[in-house]
């Protein structure tokens, strides 16, 4: 069973890893609008909440066999066919719900930062308003 919680925590680490990689690439494209960088970072953040929320709802009742993390189990490390649905969906909304808590961390963080820009005068920048030369 812990061989199964260490690779379903890999799988779903993985996953959010790469989720995480996309959204900071989104906000460095904004990085000319500081409050809209941090705005879409919010927003990106909830979405992949929503999908882990969805998934670990999903894990008990989805196939374990088609599982990212059934894949990477040796056959010594499954657990019996009457055991395995119970320990494979219990594995997985552990690790779905656990990188679900830090991603609503993330989220708070992140709309917190979007509601004190603007009170430290950190607002939206218009990219096509005339620079002010010399």
């Amino acid at each position: 069973m812990e061989r199964m919680r260490t690779v379903a925590f890999q799988t779903v680490g993985r996953a959010v890893g790469f989720a995480g990689l996309a959204i900071l690439c989104v906000m460095a494209g904004f990085a000319f609008d500081p409050l809209l960088a941090v705005q879409s970072g919010g927003v990106l953040v909830l979405l992949v909440l929503a999908v882990l929320l969805f998934k670990a709802r999903m894990a008990l009742t989805a196939d374990h066999r088609q599982t990212e993390m059934w894949l990477y189990l040796d056959k010594h490390e499954k657990p019996p066919e009457a055991y395995a649905h119970w320990a494979a969906a219990t594995v997985l909304r552990d690790a779905y719900l656990w990188f679900a808590r830090w991603m609503a961390a993330i989220a708070v963080a992140l709309w917190g930062m979007a509601v004190l820009m603007p009170l430290f005068g950190i607002g939206h920048v218009d990219p096509f308003a005339p620079q002010p030369t010399g």
